[in-house]
């Protein structure tokens, strides 16, 4: 089965990220992988890939005429791939060597028509003290009380994400008015709401594998307290957003949110108890604030919706 990895990228900043990510890609164990790689509309970038990949007969890259988004770019990586399976990592991200491996296992044991896998941390400038796991979403990594193990899923995150290449097509692909910025409004969940439209299309959500891991790279500026807190509240707002164009995308919300208030407090609780740790405090008091900045969100959310 030929897997088909798709990598956007767009500023000279980014480069030697890119790079890693594309060189982790290149080098997993199985032994059939495609790397596509699309610049969004920066020419000098495109000359770089050109320069470090173009030679390559595994790796396909195309630059758009303009800035055109994350998920348009996406898309038309999608459309350029010639895989069975299209899958999907952020230019800020490294791919463990048997990612792609552990992604066909899914499809070809699970019978899946779409697979993705844990997100883990790279701090780059340190881990915030004050930062609960049960929140690293906000940072683009697999929080604690996603899923207990293997198994199906409404989704999982967009830089460790992949479609058999029929349904992603199928489908459309990623709704490029979802992702980004409009005016003040930075909206998020691409990958969320085709994935909703995915399991009331065919009636199947995402296999996860916990063992498909995907290093995420987070920079100091995703470890500021200003930052956070202004991510939290977009991510309640985009919750309503789903919830509005898809209703019934909510159930893991749902099953998130009773973890918080009935088995974190106990976890925390106990910890506390026993390390008597300042960190612990201040993380388990950090649940309920991001819990209520993401309410506030959603809230307004329903102003605006």
């Amino acid at each position: 089965m030929k897997i088909s990895v798709v990598v956007c990228t767009y500023t000279l900043d980014m480069y030697e990220h890119f790079r890693e990510a594309a060189d982790s890609v290149l080098a997993q164990t199985h032994d059939d992988v495609e790397l596509v790689v699309v610049v969004d509309g920066t020419p000098e970038v495109y000359d770089r890939v050109v320069e470090d990949y173009g030679d390559r007969e595994d790796t396909v890259i195309a630059c758009n005429d303009e800035n055109v988004g994350l998920l348009a770019s996406r898309n038309r990586g999608a459309e350029l791939a010639s895989g069975d399976v299209v899958a999907f990592i952020d230019d800020d991200a490294v791919a463990d060597e048997a990612w792609a491996e552990r992604l066909v296992r899914a499809y070809e044991e699970e019978d899946a028509i779409a697979a993705g896998g844990k997100m883990t941390p790279e701090w780059v400038a340190g881990k915030p003290s004050f930062l609960p796991e049960e929140f690293y979403w906000l940072v683009g990594v697999t929080h604690r009380g996603f899923a207990d193990g293997p198994g199906e899923v409404r989704n999982t995150f967009g830089s460790n994400i992949s479609f058999r290449a029929d349904v992603f097509a199928e489908l459309g692909g990623f709704d490029v008015n979802i992702g980004g910025r409009r005016g003040e409004k930075n909206l998020q969940g691409g990958e969320t709401e085709l994935c909703a439209r995915m399991r009331e299309e065919y009636g199947q959500g995402v296999w996860y594998d916990p063992e498909a891991e995907v290093a995420h790279k987070v920079f100091k500026y995703r470890t500021e307290f200003r930052w956070l807190v202004d991510r939290a509240f977009w991510q309640g707002y985009s919750k309503r957003a789903m919830d509005t164009m898809l209703p019934e995308s909510g159930g893991e919300e749902v099953g998130f949110l009773k973890y918080i208030f009935t088995d974190a407090p106990k976890v925390y609780t106990r910890d506390i108890i026993h390390e008597k740790s300042i960190g612990k405090i201040k993380r388990f008091i950090m649940i309920f604030v991001f819990t209520i900045i993401v309410g506030v969100g959603y809230m307004y959310g329903v102003i605006k919706w």
